[in-house]
């Protein structure tokens, strides 16, 4: 990134890296989708990409506005979220193991984007640039209620359904550890 020169142009980059972050998830999230069978999640996933979608338009606005153009490289620290998402999503088979992990690598993504869309709002409001102020105010609501619905959704169906099985294995464990502690008593009781 080039050296600032003024505080139009922070805002500028910080709303040229939500825009490229926003095109990225606009790419990854319907791929994620199709890899998920929980319909709450695929739920939460879709209104992700619709707010999403419309936050580019807004952003694309602003920039137009502000007589800045949208071109910049692509946000690294959203790839980044985002590659390592798509690796999990690689990675794990069972399905009860990768939609929780998802939700998780989701909630990374939507805390990046909350502080973002903050450092936003905020430099908005000191440079008086209403439509920015109004846009990131949208979408920090927008996505502190994704973040609460997702933690809801973990609590309520996906976590619990990762651990079923546990106990299950756990106890095969346990009895398996004990019959292993018990082989040496044996053996120095036969002596």
């Amino acid at each position: 990134m080039p050296s600032p020169k003024s505080a139009q142009e922070v805002l500028a980059t910080e709303l040229k890296e939500i825009f490229s972050a926003e095109k990225q998830l606009a790419r990854a999230l319907p791929r994620l989708a199709k890899k998920i069978s929980n319909e709450r999640l695929k739920e939460c996933i879709d209104m992700r990409v619709e707010q999403g979608g419309r936050l580019i338009g807004e952003i694309e606005e602003a920039l137009d506005e502000m007589e800045t153009s949208r071109g910049r490289p692509k946000n690294v620290a959203a790839e980044g979220l985002i590659k390592d998402t798509e690796e999990h999503a690689q990675e794990i088979e069972e399905e009860r193991f990768l939609e929780p992990v998802l939700v998780a690598s989701l909630q990374k993504l939507e805390h990046y984007c909350i502080a973002a869309w903050g450092t936003a709002k905020t430099l908005g409001e000191l440079l008086e640039h209403q439509e920015v102020v109004d846009c990131m105010e949208r979408a920090l609501e927008e996505g502190r209620e994704m973040d609460e619905n997702l933690t809801q959704l973990a609590e309520e169906e996906l976590n619990p359904a990762m651990m079923e099985g546990e106990e299950e294995g756990e106890s095969e464990g346990e009895e398996m550890e004990e019959e292993e502690a018990a082989k040496p008593r044996r053996r120095r009781a036969s002596r």
